[in-house]
C-alpha cells in the first residue's frame, strides 16, 4: 500500500532540502506536525531517531534508513504490526526551481487495514506537508 505525491516548488533544490530536513521546525510551517523531537544528537543521519507527533495519530519514534545528501531520506516506523516508510526526495526542477517527492508506504499482514482506517488521512496530511513545504521555500520567513 503506498501514495506519493510530487510538487513544484519555485525555489533551488538547496533550500528545499534544508527546510526539509530541518525536521525539528515542521511545526513551524505544516499544520499536520504538532511536534518533532531528535532522539539522537547530531544532524539527521542514517541511524537517527525522531520522534513526531501529528494531529489525531499516535505519538510515533522514526528511524532513518537511508539518506542521499542533498536529494533524499527515508525514515520508518512500526505501528500496530505495520511497517511504515516515509519517504522524502528533492529533485532539480526547471528555471531554478526543485521538484518535492514525499511518499508513504505501508508493509506487514495488517496494512490493508491500517489503510483502510487512515488511509484518507494519509493521502490528505502527504499533500498538506508537501504543500507547506512549497509555501515555506517559496516565501521563507
Amino acid at each position: 500500500m503506498s501514495f506519493r505525491t510530487r510538487l513544484a516548488v519555485d525555489a533551488p533544490a538547496e533550500l528545499v532540502w534544508r527546510t526539509m530536513t530541518d525536521v525539528t521546525r515542521w511545526p513551524e510551517f505544516t499544520p499536520t506536525v504538532t511536534g518533532v523531537r531528535m532522539l539522537d544528537d547530531g544532524p539527521l543521519a542514517v541511524g537517527c531517531r525522531v520522534r513526531i507527533e501529528q494531529p489525531a495519530m499516535p505519538v510515533l519514534d522514526w528511524l532513518v534508513t537511508a539518506l542521499t545528501p542533498g536529494r533524499s531520506f527515508v525514515w520508518e516506523t512500526v505501528a500496530a504490526g505495520v511497517t511504515i516508510a516515509a519517504g522524502h526526495a528533492v529533485e532539480p526542477g526547471g528555471r531554478g526551481g526543485a521538484e518535492v517527492v514525499l511518499s508513504i508506504t505501508r508493509s506487514g499482514l495488517l496494512a490493508p487495514v491500517l489503510a483502510l482506517l487512515t488511509g484518507a488521512r494519509t493521502r490528505r496530511y502527504v499533500r498538506t506537508e508537501a504543500l507547506s513545504l512549497k509555501r515555506r521555500c517559496e516565501d521563507p520567513p
